[in-house]
Parts: C-alpha cells; sequence; structure tokens
C-alpha cells in the first residue's frame, strides 16, 4: 500500500502559544504606561515676589506672574554705589600692602581675597552708575573727600600700615579692616531703609553677607 506524504503544516499549539504570549507582552506594556505619573504643567510653582525694602516677600500663582519692573533709583541708592566705590578702594588699598608686609600666610591668603573681591564690585558698581546715567566713580580718587565715612582708615592709619611690617602689620590691618568693614554693614542698612532700588538692595545684601562673614574670620584671626 502507497502512503502519500504531505507537508506538516505549523502545530496549532504553538500558534495559540505565540498569540497568548503576545497578549501578555501587549497587556505588561499598556499597564507599565499607564502607571506613569503625568509630566507636572509647566511654570506649576508659585513666584515669590520679593517685597520692598522693609516689606516681606509675597508668592503668586504662576499664571499670574509678570516681570518686575525695576524701580528707579534715588538719591540714597546713588550715594550708597558712589560711597561704597570708594570704600572698597581703601580697602583694596589696604589690602595690596599685605604680600610684602604680612608674614603670616592666613592674612596674606584673606587679603588677596578681599582684595579680588572689592576690584570686581567696584567694577560692577561702576557699571551700575553709568546704566542709570551717572558718572563713574574713580575709587582711587577721592579717599580724603570721603575720610568721614563710616569705617575709613584716617591718613595717619594708613600710613601707619605702609610702615608696619611683621606681626605689627599683621594685627594693624586685621584691626584696621574689621572697623573697616563694620563701617561697610552701617552703609548697608542706611540703604535699606532709605533706598529704593531693587538690585541694590540685592547689592547691600551680598555686601552684608561678605563682611559679615571676614569680620567674624578676622577677629578669631585676631585672637589666635
Amino acid at each position: 500500500m502507497t502512503r502519500t506524504s504531505r507537508t506538516a503544516g505549523p502545530d496549532p499549539r504553538r500558534r495559540r502559544l505565540a498569540a497568548g504570549v503576545g497578549v501578555l507582552l501587549a497587556a505588561g506594556a499598556f499597564a507599565a504606561c499607564s502607571a506613569e505619573e503625568p509630566p507636572p504643567p509647566a511654570n506649576s510653582a508659585p513666584v515669590i515676589v520679593p517685597g520692598k525694602p522693609g516689606e516681606p516677600a509675597s508668592t503668586i500663582p504662576p499664571g499670574e506672574a509678570t516681570p518686575l519692573e525695576e524701580e528707579a533709583p534715588n538719591d540714597a541708592d546713588v550715594a550708597f554705589v558712589r560711597d561704597m566705590i570708594v570704600h572698597h578702594g581703601q580697602a583694596v588699598e589696604m589690602a595690596d600692602l599685605a604680600p610684602n608686609r604680612a608674614p603670616r600666610d592666613d592674612v596674606a591668603g584673606l587679603a588677596d581675597r578681599i582684595a579680588d573681591t572689592q576690584r570686581s564690585e567696584i567694577d560692577m558698581l561702576n557699571r551700575w552708575l553709568e546704566l542709570h546715567g551717572h558718572e563713574k566713580v574713580d575709587p582711587a580718587g577721592h579717599g580724603d573727600a570721603h575720610a568721614g565715612m563710616p569705617g575709613m582708615a584716617t591718613p595717619q592709619q594708613m600710613r601707619a600700615l605702609r610702615e608696619a611690617r611683621g606681626a605689627r602689620f599683621d594685627t594693624l590691618f586685621l584691626q584696621l579692616m574689621v572697623t573697616h568693614h563694620e563701617g561697610a554693614l552701617t552703609m548697608v542698612e542706611d540703604v535699606r531703609t532709605s533706598g529704593v532700588n531693587v538690585r541694590v538692595q540685592e547689592i547691600a545684601d551680598d555686601v552684608a553677607v561678605t563682611q559679615s562673614d571676614e569680620i567674624h574670620r578676622m577677629r578669631g584671626m585676631l585672637g589666635s
């Protein structure tokens, strides 16, 4: 008896198994997508609006946020910026004496930091003056005329600092610079109550933080 050969087709059981696996994979992918948290809407956080000098900050919904208009500076703002340039100028002059006179590395290092920081701030303050239609201030040209500013060293004190060497220089430098920084903090408090320009208030806040920290360090160095 002759048997007729035929090609076997795909196993129905395998087809059902493959189809089942496909359904499971599709269901898993759908579940993973469904479990993902939807992205938060853009600009959903509240906006903090700085208050005017002496007033607290406030928050407003993001949809109501509008760019802040910088209030035009008043005479107190301009005077603060001009005086702070001169004030910084004397601090830089004092700090520039340290490399050839200060035997202590920590004193020399602090003086170098003060000189670098306050030089850059002088440039920034002069740019602010020009932006608001005022002439730049020469930080080295008005020291005697502004000797009455808080914390400024007298000509006699500056002469003594130039002539000092060794441990005497370190002590005198730290003492004069502490007084100088304290004067800057007095100027900051004045403009906080009498100024209106937001940028000037930010500058004053930065001066207060930086110089308060340096006063603390210098007092510790004097104690050691």
